[in-house]
């Protein structure tokens, strides 16, 4: 129930900003809905919440739609967006997720620049399938594209109106398409509904709050909001997936020094590369790949390869095979090894 109640406050809260700077509110929400859901069913909850926003958004803004745009948008967009939910049975969207919370978070530097008009772009018109194919398919496989493409909007010459009229016009059949495919698919089930009720109730309340704010906002405030807005939400999105790929893939970083060597290391999954200084002056690159158990001794084996620059060897590679009880211990990764094979560089 707490739970509950924390993602209908964030998510009011993330919807009157996102209504005010022309969307987003999906990626701050995200973090939240990721405590009570498995990833797989984020976006499904996600979409519920998203398209009872756009209905509002459609209801109070109808009459700055811009019909053009939406023409050129859907046809190319549904069916990527049925695309991005097929790949989200395959994989989770985690790494998506990854990049585009490095792309969002790319705005804080349009907010350090001057504020500057955005100059309509008519080539923007001939890209409209491309980016109605992208926002499709990030859509199906994240369940929001947010903040992504407001830039687009702004360099088609659509006013701050025009754009959150639009997009919802836009976004709400791709959501009820999303929605068919999800269940069909098995991603839909009574704790998304759950989820995706109450993040739709939290938009309908801030929908009145933008209704009240958005007239006294000029259009340059509304896209300097929404650079802020993008930069916030790409951080909660790069933290989210950070901690999920940490969780999920066993990656860590470690550092230590021991008998004169410094090393720092990074495992992911079954690898892991250590930079090692050793005395005097040797840099060595370690990369280990475990290997699978052997059945009939159940030893676990790895491969080693070691690239060495040393002041008084020069530049040198070794490659082991490490595994088992035989052999002798080798450098600092807690491994037995057969004797290397050297290949100088």
């Amino acid at each position: 129930m707490l739970l509950v109640l924390l993602l209908f406050i964030l998510s009011c809260a993330a919807f009157t900003i996102s209504s005010v700077a022309g969307g987003g509110a999906g990626l701050v929400i995200m973090p939240v809905l990721g405590l009570m859901l498995t990833a797989s069913r984020i976006p499904a909850a996600l979409s519920i919440g998203t398209m009872i926003s756009t209905t509002g958004r459609i209801a109070t803004f109808r009459r700055a739609i811009m019909w053009r745009v939406v023409l050129l948008f859907l046809p190319a967009a549904l069916p990527a967006a049925a695309l991005g939910v097929y790949c989200l049975r395959l994989m989770p969207p985690v790494y998506l997720e990854l990049l585009l919370g490095l792309f969002l978070s790319g705005n804080v530097l349009l907010l350090l620049r001057p504020q500057a008009t955005i100059q309509p772009d008519p080539a923007c018109w001939r890209s409209l399938p491309i980016i109605g194919f992208a926002a499709g398919f990030i859509s199906g496989f994240t369940g929001a594209t947010g903040l992504l493409f407001n830039r687009f909007y702004q360099k088609l010459g659509l006013q701050k109106e025009a754009i959150i009229a639009t997009r919802a016009a836009n976004e709400v059949l791709l959501h009820a398409i999303k929605l068919v495919l999800y269940a069909r698919f098995g991603l839909f089930d009574h704790s998304v509904l759950v989820a995706g009720l109450v993040v739709g109730a939290s938009a309908i309340v801030a929908l009145q709050v933008t209704r009240l704010v958005l007239p006294l906002l000029t259009h340059a405030q509304f896209c300097r909001i929404g650079h802020a807005a993008a930069a916030v939400a790409g951080m909660f999105m790069l933290g989210s997936a950070a901690h999920q790929i940490a969780l999920k893939d066993a990656m860590s970083l470690s550092y230590g020094r021991a008998h004169g060597e410094t090393e720092l290391a990074m495992t992911w999954r079954s690898h892991r590369v250590a930079l090692e200084l050793e005395r005097p002056l040797e840099l060595e690159v370690k990369h280990r790949v475990a290997l699978a158990s052997d059945p009939g001794s159940g030893r676990h084996g790895a491969t080693l390869t070691v690239l060495h620059l040393a002041a008084d060897r020069g530049v040198f590679v070794t490659r082991r095979v490490l595994g088992g009880h035989d052999g002798k211990r080798w450098g600092g990764d807690g491994a037995f090894g057969h004797p290397h094979h050297r290949h100088d560089a």
